[in-house]
């Protein structure tokens, strides 16, 4: 039986998420399409400014999305879902009511597309305690020993 945890989405996944969407933003561009460039050289070639730039611009609108995505319970060794009914709800609950119905309704669809595209990139959830391995899922009991104290062990004053 493996362990569940509460998602709450680590610096690493949002990290990695917003580096996917930044990567296919850039590879949706229309110069980049007609030239037909490899998405990873041009991520390379670019300075830091210019990743800069894209990934705060995506980050601005994709954490607060992220974050208000409901709880839920992702198991080690899988990666989170979310039916799009509860990205929808995550997004029009941070877009809010700004702007006409039309320009609301593109805001959402767009940034419904770009969350889910953010969540296609997240890594496989890792066992939280790092205690999962091959050998524990099939039964065994690790032996594990956790001190009191760290009195006594080498190189610690």
């Amino acid at each position: 039986m493996r362990e569940t945890v509460p998602m709450r989405f680590t610096e690493h996944e949002l990290t990695q998420a917003i580096h996917g969407v930044a990567k296919s933003v850039l590879a949706a561009r229309k110069d980049v399409r007609r030239k037909k460039v490899d998405v990873e050289q041009l991520w390379s070639t670019m300075d830091k400014f210019e990743r800069y730039q894209l990934i705060e611009g995506l980050g601005s609108q994709l954490i607060p999305v992220l974050i208000a995505l409901p709880d839920i319970e992702v198991e080690a060794g899988t990666r989170a879902t979310f039916t799009p009914a509860q990205v929808t709800e995550a997004v029009e609950s941070v877009v809010g009511e700004a702007g006409g119905k039309l320009r609301r309704k593109a805001t959402v669809a767009v940034q419904v597309a770009l969350t889910t595209e953010a969540l296609s990139h997240l890594p496989v959830r890792r066992d939280p305690d790092g205690l999962l391995s091959a050998s524990s899922e099939e039964g065994d009991d690790l032996d594990i020993v956790v001190p009191d104290s760290l009195e006594g062990l080498d190189g610690l004053s």
